[in-house]
């Protein structure tokens, strides 16, 4: 669907102050003011949060109770199970505690539900499972706050039940020993957007400070600590919860954290993605790269092998698992443009995706797996909630969906009015995903379209490109962009900056690129200045760019490009438009940016 650009407007007073007051140059005080921060404390801690910023994990609900039981199980031998959840933030929350438990000398077991057998979270048959070979207390990461009659059937079986969660909840919550959540009725926890993973580290923590009884932990815990954060900066990333206040913390700090102290299995993994000798991993070698590959194990029902690549101390073991999670990405990657075709296809001959509020698309033989890639790929290009249903492979069966929303819009909120007609549903304010009886897919999407309906405002609707400032082509230099570097971890709540610039020419015909010739290489020029540009999933372009020497707009994200040990300045092109029309307007589709 088109979109509108929008300028973000300057004060120019203001941006000097903050310049002159924050010590910042005038781009990053730019950027900061565009972002709402411009207090100088703000903008310290913005720039330069530590680990000590880090709030006291014995303030986060449940944490200190959770921490005394973990330890009085290990102090008595009692066998403790992680019950994880099967993508990259549940496996690396998962990879926290296991780890935690072994700096203790503690032989945990881990648990991870197959997406296929068993589905989301707690089952009451993989708790009678556990129990019945020896497990004494069940610690869940990345689920179980909506699991009520599983808590009560851990009960029953004499069980006991930590929950840790971050995932929206019902009415009535889980009868669990301990609920360790940040957003928990009744608390009063300042930040309520942790991962799985940054609720399990903060979880590790706690343990570590009991068990050496102080904040000054041994050695051997602070490794574990410091390995944590690492891979809570990877859950956090991979389950795209924004990158503000302690998330940004835990992804800065526990970058280098990764890639010095990931352990065998992600530096097996770095290797095969050419990351290895990278002076710095960012949040998008995650996003991008990382994650798709623990992710691509989840959505095969291998997520046991995603947990077993972060744990795993064996280099040999490491190395074949790295491997497998990379291959189950290749493989993901083809049935995901499989799948996305088809669902494209049945959204424009069977629906309106400019007059239907929201777009319920189901059929047989997707996977189960992949829907909730295609589901956003969808959202962004229609600007619509999108639910994406893996019907059985007959009749009668139960479907499963996953939903994607459009910034701004409670997808999870539009869900719960019509959950009478699910067998099951769960998720945040950004995404979802629910379980359905094959034959009730019309009924709901008449009711979740209708929902969606009278809950969007008109606003939210358009599809608008917001721009954080025009610039000079002159103006991306490699300092510059050094300047801006200062602002990331960039990703969900802080994006990487978008910029654009007016009148650019190309210096050449376009050329596709990459193994599928979705990807435009392109060399664009203004005023004599000459930078490589890159559009990824633009080939839709080509018959409609203007040809060298005729001038359009472009908007972009600068970027650092790092190849054989050099650093050069360069464009990611995300949208243009042509030279004379007004950027604040609609356009035909045809000249906007591919989905």
């Amino acid at each position: 669907m088109p979109k509108r650009w929008h300028v973000r407007p300057h004060d120019a007073a203001a941006v000097a102050a903050l310049e002159r007051s924050a010590g910042v140059s005038g781009v990053v005080a730019a950027l900061l003011a565009g972002r709402g921060v411009t207090h100088p404390a703000d903008v310290k801690a913005f720039l330069a949060g530590t680990l000590s910023d880090l709030r006291d994990p014995e303030t986060l609900p449940g944490v200190p109770e959770a921490a005394d039981r973990i330890l009085a199980a290990v102090k008595a031998g009692r066998q403790i199970v992680i019950h994880g959840d099967y993508d990259a933030d549940g496996m690396t929350a998962t990879a926290i505690l296991v780890g935690c438990l072994e700096a203790l000398d503690a032989t945990p077991r881990w648990h991870v539900p197959n997406r296929f057998e068993e589905g989301y979270g707690l089952s009451a048959e993989s708790l009678e499972r556990l129990a019945a070979d020896g497990a004494s207390l069940i610690v869940t990461v990345d689920c179980g706050i909506a699991s009520v009659a599983e808590a009560a059937r851990a009960r029953e079986l004499g069980l006991e039940l930590i929950v840790t969660d971050h995932h929206s909840f019902g009415e009535t919550l889980p009868e669990a020993d301990v609920l360790v959540h940040p957003r928990l009725p009744g608390t009063s926890y300042p930040f309520g957007d942790l991962s799985g993973a940054g609720v399990a580290f903060k979880l590790a923590w706690a343990i570590a400070t009991r068990a050496s009884g102080s904040k000054q932990v041994t050695p051997r815990l602070r490794e574990m600590l410091l390995r944590g954060v690492g891979l809570a900066a990877f859950g956090t990333v991979a389950d795209m919860v924004p990158l503000l206040d302690e998330n940004r913390i835990l992804v800065r700090q526990g970058l280098q954290c990764l890639k010095h102290r990931g352990g065998p299995g992600l530096d097996k993994l770095l290797e095969i993605l050419k990351l290895q000798d990278k002076a710095a991993l960012d949040a998008e070698d995650i996003a991008f790269a990382l994650a798709p590959r623990l992710n691509a194990a989840g959505r095969f029902g291998e997520a046991a092998k995603g947990i077993e690549l972060l744990t795993t101390h064996d280099a040999a073991r490491a190395e074949s698992l790295a491997s497998y999670c990379h291959e189950l990405n290749v493989r993901r990657t083809t049935e995901e443009r499989s799948i996305l075709l088809a669902a494209t296809k049945q959204a424009l001959e069977q629906f309106d995706p400019e007059a239907d509020a929201a777009l319920v698309l189901a059929d047989r033989g997707w996977n189960s797996g992949i829907v909730g890639l295609v589901a956003g790929k969808l959202a962004d290009r229609f600007h619509r909630p999108v639910v994406v249903i893996a019907r059985g492979t007959h009749e009668g069966l139960v479907a499963t969906g996953s939903v994607r929303s459009v910034p701004g819009f409670d997808v999870h909120a539009a869900l719960m009015p019509c959950r009478h007609l699910l067998v099951a549903c769960g998720g945040h304010p950004a995404a979802a995903g629910l379980r359905i009886d094959d034959g009730r897919i019309d009924e709901f999407r008449e009711a979740f379209v209708a929902e969606v309906d009278s809950r969007m405002p008109s606003e939210l609707r358009r599809s608008q490109l917001s721009i954080d400032g025009e610039t000079a082509l002159a103006g991306i230099t490699l300092h510059a962009l050094e300047e801006i570097e200062r602002l990331g971890p960039f990703g969900q709540g802080n994006r990487r900056p978008v910029l654009c610039a007016s009148r650019v020419t190309l210096a050449e015909p376009p050329r596709t690129m990459g193994a599928d010739a979705r990807t435009l290489g392109m060399q664009l020029v203004q005023h004599g200045k000459k930078i490589r540009g890159v559009a990824f999933n633009a080939a839709e372009w080509l018959p409609h760019l203007p040809p060298p020497g005729q001038p359009f707009h472009v908007a972009f994200k600068p970027k650092i490009n790092e190849h054989l040990g050099r650093r050069t300045a360069e464009i990611e092109v995300i949208d243009w438009r042509p030279d004379g029309v007004d950027v604040g307007t609609d356009l035909p589709t045809m000249t906007t940016a591919a989905s």
